[in-house]
C-alpha cells in the first residue's frame, strides 16, 4: 500500500511539473509575440525611448522579462500625454493619466458588477450607488499611486513644436488589491447603500480586473 501512495504521489508531483513547465512555455510564447509586436508598433510610429540610455529593444526585454516573471500578478498601466512643449511636464501628464485610467477602469467594473448583481434584480436603484462609484474612483486614484511603477516611456514629435508622449507602469496586482480595498473602505462612507451590500462589493473589489481591456 506505502508503495502504491508513493507511485501515485511521485506521478502527482510528475503531472503538476510538467502542466506549470506547459504553462510557462505558453505564456513565454504569448509574450514573445507581444514583444515583436510592440517593438513593430514603437518602429512604425516613430516612438522614441525617453528616459534612458538603452536601447529600445532592450528597453522592452527588460519589460516583457518583468511581466514574465510577475506572471498573472503583473498589471500593465499605460499613461498618455498630447500637445504638450515641456517633456518635465509630460511625464507628470502621462503619470497623471494612467492613474486616472487605472481608476475609472476600477470604477467601471464595480459599477458593472453591482448593477449586474445587485442594481439588476430591481432592489436598489442603480443612482443611490453614484456618490459610492465617485467617491470609489477618487480614493482608488490616491491609493494606486504608490503602486504604480514607471517601466519605460517612448516619445515622438507632433511636427508642429509638440510631442506626445506613452509611459508603460507596472504594478502588482496583490498590492494594487490592498489599494482598491483601501479605497472602497474609505469610498463606502458615502453610501448608505454601499455599505447595505458592503460584503457583495467587498468580493468585487477584490475581483481584479485586467486594465488593459
Amino acid at each position: 500500500m506505502k508503495k502504491i501512495i508513493v507511485f501515485l504521489l511521485t506521478l502527482l508531483v510528475i503531472v503538476s511539473t510538467t502542466e506549470l513547465q506547459a504553462q510557462n512555455k505558453a505564456l513565454e510564447k504569448a509574450l514573445k509575440k507581444e514583444f515583436k509586436a510592440k517593438q513593430k508598433e514603437l518602429k512604425q510610429g516613430n516612438w522614441k525611448i525617453y528616459g534612458s540610455s538603452r536601447s529600445a529593444d532592450v528597453v522592452l526585454l527588460k519589460h516583457f522579462d518583468r511581466l514574465s516573471t510577475m506572471g498573472d500578478d503583473a498589471v500593465e498601466v499605460l499613461g498618455v500625454a498630447s500637445k504638450f512643449k515641456s517633456k518635465n511636464v509630460g511625464v507628470q501628464m502621462a503619470y497623471n493619466n494612467a492613474v486616472v485610467t487605472y481608476a475609472q477602469k476600477a470604477g467601471s467594473h464595480v459599477k458593472g458588477r453591482v448593477v449586474s448583481d445587485i442594481s439588476g434584480d430591481g432592489t436598489e436603484g442603480t443612482s443611490e450607488f453614484e456618490h459610492f462609484y465617485a467617491a470609489y474612483e477618487r480614493e482608488v486614484e490616491k491609493e494606486i499611486k504608490g503602486e504604480l511603477e514607471q517601466s519605460f516611456t517612448v516619445i515622438r514629435e507632433n511636427g508642429d513644436g509638440t510631442f506626445e508622449m506613452q509611459s508603460y507602469f507596472i504594478a502588482s496586482e496583490s498590492a494594487a488589491t490592498k489599494a482598491r480595498i483601501r479605497a472602497y473602505e474609505n469610498a463606502m462612507k458615502e453610501s448608505a447603500a454601499a455599505q447595505k451590500y458592503t460584503g457583495k462589493i467587498s468580493d468585487f473589489i477584490k475581483e481584479g480586473f485586467k486594465s488593459q481591456e
